[in-house]
C-alpha cells in the first residue's frame, strides 16, 4: 500500500514592505511522501515572496508538484490558462528548464541547499541564454531554521523589507536573505 501525502494547513499574514502588499492568506499544502519539510516550508516562503506579483491574473497556486513531471511546484496561470509564472525548487536539469522556460512566461528556480552551488557552476553558462529565467538561492542554514517553525496546522507572520523575510510563529522565528542568482528584468 503506498504511503498518502500529509496535509499541513498554514495560516500566512504576509507583510511584504518592498512591494506595498499587505495580505492573509488560508492555504492547504499535501507533504508528499519523498517530500522533507524544509522543502514544504521553502514552498510557503515562495509563495509569500512571489504572491500577487502579476496583478489581475489568477492567484498564484501549488500544482501537483513533486507528484508530476508535467508541473512545477507553484504556478500562476491567466484566466486564458496561458502560464504566467513557473516556480521550480531545487536543481532542475536543462531539458526541464528549456520545457519550463518555453511554456511560461517567467521561470523562476528556487535553490535552497548548499548542493546547489554544485548545479550553479555547471548550468549558469546554459541558464543565461533564458530571457524568462530568474534563479532565486536561499541559504541552507536558514532554511532549517525556517523548517523548525513546521506544524501540521501553523500560522506563519511573513515581513518582507529591504530584501529580508522575517517569519515568525508560536514555535520561534527565522530570518530569510534570499539573492538572486541570475534575475530577469
Amino acid at each position: 500500500m503506498a504511503i498518502k501525502a500529509t496535509v499541513y494547513k498554514a495560516n500566512l499574514q504576509v507583510t511584504d514592505m518592498d512591494r506595498n502588499h499587505y495580505a492573509g492568506y488560508d492555504l492547504t499544502l499535501a507533504l508528499h511522501p519523498s517530500e522533507t519539510e524544509e522543502r514544504l516550508m521553502v514552498r510557503l516562503l515562495v509563495f509569500a515572496l512571489l504572491v500577487d506579483q502579476k496583478e489581475g491574473h489568477e492567484q498564484l497556486g501549488f500544482s501537483k508538484g513533486i507528484s508530476t513531471d508535467d508541473e512545477p511546484d507553484l504556478w500562476q496561470k491567466s484566466l486564458a490558462d496561458e502560464i504566467l509564472l513557473w516556480v521550480d525548487l531545487g536543481q532542475p536539469d536543462e531539458k526541464r528548464l528549456r520545457k519550463a522556460c518555453g511554456r511560461a512566461h517567467d521561470v523562476v528556480i528556487v535553490n535552497y541547499n548548499d548542493k546547489s552551488d554544485i548545479w550553479w557552476e555547471q548550468n549558469k553558462g546554459k541558464v543565461a541564454r533564458f530571457s524568462n529565467l530568474s534563479v532565486l538561492q536561499f541559504p541552507e542554514n536558514q532554511v532549517v531554521a525556517l523548517s523548525k517553525l513546521s506544524q501540521r496546522s501553523m500560522q506563519l507572520n511573513i515581513t518582507i523589507q529591504d530584501g529580508e523575510v522575517w517569519v515568525s510563529s508560536e514555535l520561534g522565528e527565522a530570518t530569510i536573505r534570499p539573492h538572486y542568482r541570475l534575475k530577469t528584468s
